[in-house]
C-alpha cells in the first residue's frame, strides 16, 4: 500500500474506532485477500444477488445492448473480476473502450490483462483507486461518444442516503449529459432470504467480515485476536438494511500503530449497511442525483433489479417504475 493510501486509511480507522459506536468502512474489505473471499460468497447457496442479477443480464442482455447502442465506453466502477460486464461487451455493437475501476490493484491487473486476451480489439483502460470519489478519465477518453457506467452488485446498497446521491452525482458528472449508467440493485424482501445471504452455513461471510481485522493487523501494525470476535448479520425492518458488526467476545484491548482501543463483553464494529429498494424507492434516490429511470430489468421473484438510468428527463420515466 502506497504512504499516502496507508495514512488515509489509518486516519480513518482510529476515527472509526474511536466513536461511540465503533465502525469500520466496508470499502476496506476489499483488499486483495477481501476480494477473493467476496468471490466465494458469491458463489454460495444462500446469496442470491449475484446469480439472480448474471441471470437477468444474460436473459435481458440484447435489449440492453440496444438501449446503449453502438460505440459506447463503459465504466466499471468496482470492476472486481470482470465477469458481468463481458456479458454486456458481447452483446454490444462496436464498443470503443472498456475502463474498470477498483481498489484492489492486484485483482484489477489479472482482470484487465484477461479481458484484453478475450477482446483483443477493446481499449482496455484499467484505473485503480477508490470509486466512490470522482473519477479522473484518461485523456483519450475525453471526447467519447458515448459513455456508460456499469455498477453491478448492488454496491449501491453500502451507501447512506446522502453518500448513494452524492456517489450518483458524481457518476452522472463523469458519463455526461448524453452518459447512461446500468445498475444492479437489490430489493426488499422477505427477511429470512436477505439474512441468509449474510449469515451463509460454510461461514465465508464471516470470513470476509473478519478479514478487516486481518488488514488492519498486516498493514497498520494492529494486534486483533480474530477469535475474540464474531460475526453478526442482523436486518433492520425500520431502515429496510442489512446491519453487519463484528462483536467483541472479551473485555480486550486492542493496539494498532501504537493507539490503544478498549472494547467491552459484546460491544460491536459496526462494517457494513446493505439498504434494499423497492423500484420506487430507487427511482427516487436516482432522481435526487439527477438521473432518471430509462428501463428496468427483474427476475420472476423480484428479487433485484438491473436498471438504466440516463441523465435526461423523460416524460415518462417515473412510469417505468
Amino acid at each position: 500500500m502506497e504512504t499516502s493510501e496507508a495514512k488515509t486509511f489509518l486516519d480513518d480507522v482510529i476515527k472509526g474506532l474511536s466513536l461511540a459506536q465503533k465502525q469500520l468502512s466496508p470499502k476496506y474489505f476489499y483488499d486483495e485477500f477481501g476480494a477473493k473471499i467476496f468471490e466465494r460468497i458469491c458463489s454460495t447457496p444462500e446469496y442470491y444477488p449475484t446469480r439472480t442479477e448474471t441471470m437477468i443480464l444474460k436473459n435481458n442482455v440484447a435489449e440492453i445492448a440496444r438501449k446503449i447502442g453502438p460505440n459506447a465506453t463503459l465504466i466499471e466502477y468496482g470492476s472486481g473480476a470482470l465477469e458481468k460486464v463481458k456479458i454486456i461487451l458481447e452483446a454490444l455493437e462496436k464498443p470503443s473502450a472498456l475502463v474498470p475501476l477498483d481498489i484492489s490493484k492486484e485483482q484489477l491487473k489479472v482482470a484487465a490483462k484477461k479481458i484484453k486476451t478475450e477482446f483483443p480489439h477493446l481499449n482496455v483502460l484499467p484505473i485503480s483507486g477508490d470509486f466512490t470519489k470522482p473519477v479522473k478519465l484518461p485523456k483519450a477518453l475525453l471526447n467519447a461518444e458515448k459513455q456508460v457506467a456499469f455498477f453491478p452488485g448492488s454496491t449501491i446498497g453500502n451507501f447512506e442516503k446522502e453518500g448513494a446521491i452524492d456517489f450518483l452525482k458524481s457518476v452522472k458528472a463523469t458519463v455526461g449529459e448524453n452518459g447512461l449508467m446500468l445498475i444492479g440493485v437489490d430489493l426488499q424482501k422477505d427477511r429470512d432470504t436477505i439474512l441468509k445471504a449474510y449469515n451463509d452455513e460454510a461461514g465465508v461471510t464471516s470470513e470476509f467480515n473478519k478479514n478487516i481485522l486481518i488488514r488492519i493487523n498486516r498493514e497498520l501494525g494492529g494486534n486483533f485476536n480474530l477469535n475474540n470476535f464474531e460475526h453478526i448479520a442482523s436486518y433492520n425492518e425500520e431502515h429496510h438494511r442489512v446491519e453487519m458488526h463484528l462483536r467483541s467476545l472479551a473485555v480486550q484491548t486492542v493496539c494498532i500503530s501504537g493507539i490503544k482501543f478498549s472494547f467491552d463483553l459484546n460491544e460491536t464494529i459496526h462494517t457494513e449497511n446493505c439498504y434494499k429498494y423497492t423500484h420506487r424507492s430507487f427511482s427516487h434516490l436516482a432522481e435526487a442525483a439527477g438521473f432518471f429511470p430509462a428501463d428496468y430489468w427483474t427476475d420472476s421473484d423480484d428479487l433485484f433489479t438491473v436498471v438504466l438510468l440516463t441523465s435526461k428527463f423523460r416524460q415518462n420515466s417515473e412510469d417505468n417504475f
